[in-house]
Protein backbone atom coordinates (compact mmCIF):
# COMPACT_ATOMS: atom_id res chain seq x y z
CA UNK A 1 0.00 0.00 0.00
CA UNK A 2 1.84 3.38 -1.00
CA UNK A 3 1.83 6.61 1.68
CA UNK A 4 -0.07 9.06 0.21
CA UNK A 5 1.42 12.67 -0.66
CA UNK A 6 -0.21 14.33 2.26
CA UNK A 7 0.72 11.24 5.07
CA UNK A 8 4.61 11.57 3.47
CA UNK A 9 4.76 15.13 4.05
CA UNK A 10 3.02 14.95 7.83
CA UNK A 11 6.32 11.81 8.80
CA UNK A 12 8.64 14.38 7.23
CA UNK A 13 7.34 16.91 9.04
CA UNK A 14 7.07 14.56 12.58
CA UNK A 15 11.05 13.84 11.96
CA UNK A 16 12.09 17.04 11.70
CA UNK A 17 10.45 18.06 14.69
CA UNK A 18 11.71 14.80 16.24
CA UNK A 19 15.45 15.92 15.11
CA UNK A 20 15.06 19.43 16.22
CA UNK A 21 13.84 18.34 19.79
CA UNK A 22 16.64 15.90 20.39
CA UNK A 23 18.83 18.88 19.66
CA UNK A 24 17.32 20.92 22.25
CA UNK A 25 17.00 18.03 24.78
CA UNK A 26 20.58 17.51 24.02
CA UNK A 27 21.50 21.27 24.90
CA UNK A 28 18.66 21.89 27.64
CA UNK A 29 17.65 18.63 28.92
CA UNK A 30 13.69 18.31 28.21
CA UNK A 31 13.05 20.20 31.55
CA UNK A 32 14.51 23.54 30.47
CA UNK A 33 13.90 22.85 26.69
CA UNK A 34 12.15 25.21 24.55
CA UNK A 35 9.33 24.13 22.32
CA UNK A 36 9.08 27.76 20.84
CA UNK A 37 12.88 26.69 19.95
CA UNK A 38 11.81 23.26 18.38
CA UNK A 39 9.68 24.79 16.35
CA UNK A 40 11.66 27.15 14.88
CA UNK A 41 14.94 24.84 13.82
CA UNK A 42 11.85 21.92 12.67
CA UNK A 43 10.26 24.97 10.07
CA UNK A 44 7.20 24.73 11.48
CA UNK A 45 4.33 26.44 13.81
CA UNK A 46 4.52 26.55 17.57
CA UNK A 47 0.86 23.95 17.22
CA UNK A 48 2.34 21.81 14.92
CA UNK A 49 4.55 20.58 17.39
CA UNK A 50 1.66 19.37 20.00
CA UNK A 51 -0.27 17.78 17.05
CA UNK A 52 2.51 15.46 16.03
CA UNK A 53 3.53 15.42 20.10
CA UNK A 54 1.48 15.86 23.05
CA UNK A 55 3.99 17.09 25.01
CA UNK A 56 7.93 16.80 25.55
CA UNK A 57 7.98 13.66 27.00
CA UNK A 58 5.88 12.08 24.01
CA UNK A 59 9.36 13.30 21.93
CA UNK A 60 11.19 10.84 24.76
CA UNK A 61 8.93 7.93 23.95
CA UNK A 62 9.40 7.87 20.90
CA UNK A 63 13.47 8.50 20.66
CA UNK A 64 13.76 5.64 23.58
CA UNK A 65 10.79 3.35 21.59
CA UNK A 66 13.11 3.68 17.89
CA UNK A 67 16.34 3.24 19.97
CA UNK A 68 15.00 0.36 21.77
CA UNK A 69 14.08 -1.51 18.55
CA UNK A 70 17.39 -0.62 16.95
CA UNK A 71 19.50 -1.71 19.66
CA UNK A 72 16.88 -4.90 20.17
CA UNK A 73 18.09 -5.60 16.39
CA UNK A 74 21.71 -5.66 16.88
CA UNK A 75 21.36 -7.86 19.89
CA UNK A 76 19.26 -10.49 18.59
CA UNK A 77 21.79 -10.46 15.57
CA UNK A 78 24.47 -11.15 18.18
CA UNK A 79 22.65 -13.93 20.08
CA UNK A 80 22.47 -15.40 16.21
CA UNK A 81 26.37 -15.87 16.45
CA UNK A 82 28.18 -18.25 19.43
CA UNK A 83 28.41 -16.87 22.79
CA UNK A 84 28.54 -17.54 26.49
CA UNK A 85 26.94 -15.76 29.49
CA UNK A 86 30.27 -13.31 29.77
CA UNK A 87 30.04 -12.17 26.02
CA UNK A 88 26.73 -11.86 26.29
CA UNK A 89 26.65 -9.47 29.50
CA UNK A 90 29.32 -7.92 27.92
CA UNK A 91 27.77 -6.98 24.57
CA UNK A 92 24.49 -5.53 26.76
CA UNK A 93 26.97 -3.35 28.27
CA UNK A 94 28.43 -2.02 25.08
CA UNK A 95 24.84 -1.75 23.25
CA UNK A 96 24.03 0.52 26.38
CA UNK A 97 27.30 2.61 26.57
CA UNK A 98 27.07 3.13 22.80
CA UNK A 99 23.37 4.47 23.26
CA UNK A 100 24.89 7.20 26.25
CA UNK A 101 27.88 7.83 23.58
CA UNK A 102 25.62 9.07 20.85
CA UNK A 103 23.34 10.68 22.51
CA UNK A 104 25.57 12.35 25.26
CA UNK A 105 25.10 11.91 28.86
CA UNK A 106 22.26 15.04 29.51
CA UNK A 107 19.96 13.28 26.70
CA UNK A 108 20.79 9.96 27.83
CA UNK A 109 19.80 10.81 31.51
CA UNK A 110 16.59 12.56 30.43
CA UNK A 111 15.76 9.03 28.37
CA UNK A 112 16.35 6.86 31.50
CA UNK A 113 14.47 9.98 33.99
CA UNK A 114 11.48 9.20 31.37
CA UNK A 115 11.58 5.55 31.71
CA UNK A 116 11.49 5.04 35.14
CA UNK A 117 9.53 8.02 36.03
CA UNK A 118 6.30 7.64 37.67
CA UNK A 119 4.14 9.91 35.34
CA UNK A 120 5.60 8.67 32.60
CA UNK A 121 3.00 9.46 29.60
CA UNK A 122 2.35 5.46 28.36
CA UNK A 123 1.84 2.68 31.27
CA UNK A 124 3.93 -0.05 29.65
CA UNK A 125 4.87 -3.52 30.73
CA UNK A 126 8.37 -5.15 30.58
CA UNK A 127 7.75 -7.15 27.33
CA UNK A 128 7.01 -4.32 26.12
CA UNK A 129 10.91 -3.52 26.19
CA UNK A 130 12.74 -5.95 23.59
CA UNK A 131 15.84 -5.60 25.27
CA UNK A 132 14.73 -6.84 28.15
CA UNK A 133 12.82 -9.89 26.51
CA UNK A 134 15.79 -11.12 24.76
CA UNK A 135 18.13 -11.07 28.00
CA UNK A 136 15.75 -12.54 29.96
CA UNK A 137 15.05 -15.36 27.00
CA UNK A 138 18.73 -15.43 27.19
CA UNK A 139 19.32 -16.31 30.74
CA UNK A 140 16.55 -18.77 30.78
CA UNK A 141 18.12 -20.57 27.41
CA UNK A 142 21.97 -20.50 30.36
CA UNK A 143 19.49 -21.94 32.77
CA UNK A 144 18.14 -24.56 30.21
CA UNK A 145 21.37 -25.29 29.54
CA UNK A 146 22.78 -25.45 32.98
CA UNK A 147 25.30 -22.72 32.58
CA UNK A 148 23.40 -20.62 35.30
CA UNK A 149 21.96 -21.87 38.69
CA UNK A 150 18.46 -23.65 38.16
CA UNK A 151 16.96 -20.94 41.06
CA UNK A 152 18.40 -17.35 39.29
CA UNK A 153 15.03 -15.56 38.16
CA UNK A 154 16.02 -14.38 34.63
CA UNK A 155 13.47 -11.30 34.64
CA UNK A 156 14.82 -10.38 38.13
CA UNK A 157 18.97 -10.84 37.15
CA UNK A 158 18.12 -8.92 33.93
CA UNK A 159 16.61 -6.40 35.50
CA UNK A 160 18.99 -5.65 38.29
CA UNK A 161 21.71 -6.09 35.87
CA UNK A 162 20.13 -3.47 33.50
CA UNK A 163 20.03 -1.00 36.34
CA UNK A 164 23.31 -1.53 37.68
CA UNK A 165 24.82 -0.15 34.28
CA UNK A 166 22.35 2.60 33.90
CA UNK A 167 23.50 3.45 37.69
CA UNK A 168 27.25 3.56 35.93
CA UNK A 169 26.97 5.48 33.71
CA UNK A 170 24.60 8.36 35.15
CA UNK A 171 26.74 8.42 38.32
CA UNK A 172 30.26 7.75 37.10
CA UNK A 173 31.83 10.84 35.24
CA UNK A 174 35.70 9.18 34.93
CA UNK A 175 35.61 6.63 31.66
CA UNK A 176 38.87 4.36 33.15
CA UNK A 177 36.60 4.11 36.87
CA UNK A 178 33.52 3.78 34.50
CA UNK A 179 34.94 0.90 32.46
CA UNK A 180 36.34 -1.22 35.52
CA UNK A 181 33.29 -0.74 37.57
CA UNK A 182 30.90 -2.00 34.18
CA UNK A 183 33.59 -4.67 33.78
CA UNK A 184 33.33 -5.83 37.42
CA UNK A 185 29.48 -6.11 37.03
CA UNK A 186 29.77 -8.57 34.27
CA UNK A 187 32.20 -10.21 36.04
CA UNK A 188 30.41 -10.49 39.49
CA UNK A 189 27.30 -11.46 37.61
CA UNK A 190 28.57 -13.88 35.61
CA UNK A 191 30.05 -15.68 39.35
CA UNK A 192 26.64 -15.15 40.70
CA UNK A 193 24.70 -16.76 38.25
CA UNK A 194 26.88 -20.08 37.70
CA UNK A 195 26.19 -23.35 38.94
CA UNK A 196 28.50 -23.82 41.73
Amino acid sequence: MRTSARAARRMRTRERILTAAIAEFTRSGMAHADVNAIAAAAGVAHSTFFFHFPSKEHVLLELETREESRIAAEFAAFLEQRHDLATTLTKVVELVTDLESRFGPVLFKELLALHFSPTRPSADDWTDHPVIVLLVRELERARGDGEVHPEVDAFFTATFFLLGIYGVLTTVDDTGTRDAMLAKSVATAVRGLKVR
